[in-house]
């Protein structure tokens, strides 16, 4: 089993709101995660590019698709084109439940879809569900390797 200090998320999400909550309940459900935030798609692409500091290389990327500039399915097919990027597994995390979003994140590689859940209570569980998935269930190449 992997720990989670031993694990880093990289959630890239626009709101401010949305991103503050997911945070709290990601580290309340594992306090030992590591997580990295970026508002949009350019500002992940700057954080696996090293662009200002080391290269960060996650476990998992929690992502939205509906955002200003770089919208989550243009990341999408950045990381899934890139050898070095596309094997990061990706989580589409977003307000969306629209088939035609679910079929084209499946299609550009996503592993799994999530619809975020209108309440608190559901939205923690869909969290928690997640980490105990991605952290305790399946097995991951190390970090860094590609």
């Amino acid at each position: 089993m992997m720990r989670s200090r031993d694990f880093t998320v990289l959630l890239v999400e626009d709101d401010p709101d949305d991103r503050i909550l997911i945070t709290e309940l990601l580290l309340e459900s594992e306090p030992g995660l590591r997580l990295e935030t970026a508002p949009g798609g350019q500002e992940a692409l700057d954080l696996l590019h090293g662009v200002s500091g080391p290269k960060l290389r996650p476990g998992l990327i929690l992502l939205d698709l509906n955002m200003p500039g770089m919208d989550g399915r243009a990341l999408l097919r950045i990381l899934k084109a890139d050898p070095a990027l596309r094997g990061i597994p990706v989580v589409v995390l977003t307000v969306s439940a629209a088939e035609v979003d679910i079929n084209t994140s499946y299609d550009l590689g996503v592993a799994g879809f999530v619809t975020k859940p209108a309440r608190l209570a559901e939205i923690s569980e869909a969290l928690r569900a997640l980490t105990d998935y991605w952290l305790k269930t399946v097995r991951l190449p190390l970090e860094g390797a590609a």
